[in-house]
């Protein structure tokens, strides 16, 4: 068994050597788990968890677990299902926090906040073109694919590909004379691919592009100074607000996209 050290006031044990422990001592209560024991267990799913990651949502008030006498937070089955249900509407629903807050203090559950159309994906008529409503961590472009992978998954023709990369809507690598696309351009060329069934090219996404890159310089003007800072603390506080903050704009240009578009249908 390994033994414990606080990582600093407030965090709780954390295991220095050997297997983690999910459990805290005996006197602090059955099935109650230390904030590191919390971010081991939910890792696998979650993969840029992290303790300033779920303190900072204790700090937005969507959190609030039990502390021992000595300050440790300590969190019950409850509380880790909570957790994994902000963290889930974040990244699949793109809902900003304030949004979730609202949505759970209101008493609503995991599937009636979801939106139809993130329980329902898309039929798009042929195998593996289906669109996925996800969102990507800022800090890492995740796996690479071959080019031959990304059609295969995507439906899309190695010419639209091609014409995405010319246009600058994706960059991709070459490896071994191999051209590869990480995570996110793989969506992006299947976006594009459904897209392109009703007759959208690759030149008509300069629009998309361009308003992307427009907020994108907005959003890194706001966090600017703690984007830049030296501490590596509130650096990644800066990087997990730079996420938060690009999940709310994404809601408010759908909610845009929506209202214009209604005018037309009706």
């Amino acid at each position: 068994m390994g033994s414990y050290v606080p990582s600093d006031p407030g965090d709780g044990p954390v295991p220095v050597d050997g297997p983690p422990i999910p459990e805290v001592p005996p006197t602090s209560g059955p099935k109650s788990l230390t904030i590191g024991a919390v971010v081991k267990g939910l890792a696998a799913e979650f993969p840029d968890i992290s303790i300033s990651k779920i303190r900072y949502l204790e700090d937005q008030k969507l959190l609030a677990p039990r502390r021992t006498p000595g300050g440790y937070r300590l969190y019950s089955a409850g509380d880790v299902s909570r957790l994994r249900t902000i963290l889930r509407l974040q990244r699949d629903e793109f809902l900003p926090l304030r949004v979730i807050r609202q949505e759970l203090a209101a008493g609503r559950t995991e599937s009636e906040i979801a939106s139809p159309a993130a329980a329902a994906p898309a039929q798009t008529g042929r195998a593996g073109a289906n669109i996925r409503r996800a969102s990507f961590s800022i800090r890492e472009s995740g796996a690479l694919y071959s080019l031959d992978d990304v059609v295969e998954e995507t439906g899309a023709e190695r010419k639209l590909v091609a014409e995405l990369e010319e246009y600058g809507i994706i960059a991709g690598q070459s490896r071994a004379g191999v051209r590869h696309y990480d995570e996110t351009e793989r969506e992006i060329i299947r976006a594009v691919a459904e897209l392109a069934r009703y007759g959208v090219a690759g030149r008509n996404l300069r629009v998309f592009r361009t308003s992307a890159e427009r907020e994108s310089r907005l959003l890194q003007q706001i966090l600017a100074p703690a984007l830049r800072s030296r501490n590596p603390e509130r650096r990644r506080e800066a990087i997990e607000a730079l996420e938060n903050l690009a999940a709310v704009a994404s809601h408010l240009k759908h909610l845009l996209l929506v209202r214009d578009l209604r005018r037309v249908a009706k």
